[in-house]
């Protein structure tokens, strides 16, 4: 590899390691920034089914279950989206307690190659 001073930094097994280990977290990233979309998204149509809920007037409500709709008394269903709207709150957080943990190994990856191969490798995204 060319670093900018025009000497040549050599590539060792563990530098070759280290930049492996960066591509795949820098993968698992992009994962994790669309599952995370996808809990944001699931955590708001959680909160406006209980709304819409809370606006019913029925005792008896459809509920959907895989791709079939069954009727349910309303209490079950209230009962049903709460625990519904806790586990999908817990996902999130441990998709973004994974994410921050991601980032922190990122960071010292950076800080290790970029130290050895200064301007010679680039690991930011365009």
């Amino acid at each position: 590899m060319q670093q900018g001073d025009g000497t040549e930094a050599q590539v060792t097994w563990e530098d070759q390691q280290n930049i492996n280990r960066f591509g795949r977290l820098n993968n698992r990233l992009h994962e994790l920034y669309d599952e995370i979309k996808l809990a944001k998204e699931t955590n708001e149509n959680l909160d406006d089914a209980g709304n819409e809920l809370i606006l019913s007037d029925e005792d008896v409500v459809r509920f959907q279950i895989g791709e079939v709709f069954a009727h349910m008394p309303r209490d079950d269903v209230e009962t049903k989206l709460e625990q519904m709207k806790e586990d999908a709150a817990k996902r999130l957080e441990r998709l973004e307690e994974e994410k921050e943990s991601i980032l922190a190994q990122m960071a010292e990856l950076k800080k290790i190659l970029y130290g050895k191969f200064k301007d010679a490798i680039n690991l930011e995204e365009d």
